[in-house]
């Protein structure tokens, strides 16, 4: 069964892989997030994706933010 750690390297991961299938840097995923009024600073988003600690509502507003509608895990 894997750890905690372990779900959340995964979490980041998914993101992260989507944002380079995308071209998405984290500053211009700052900046699709605040189109959609969420704030955010790129530092706080590379922490989050760094440490793949973050809600499972950040990470839809991500995926929301640079048109993903669809995951594949």
């Amino acid at each position: 069964m894997p750890t905690q750690t372990e779900w959340e390297a995964k979490a980041a991961g998914l993101l992260k892989a989507e944002l380079k299938r995308r071209g998405v840097t984290y500053a211009q995923l700052v900046e699709k997030l605040a189109d959609i009024g969420i704030s955010e600073k790129e530092a706080n988003v590379a922490n989050k994706l760094s440490r793949g600690k973050f809600s499972a509502a950040f990470m839809l507003q991500c995926l929301n933010a640079v048109g993903s509608s669809t995951l594949h895990l």
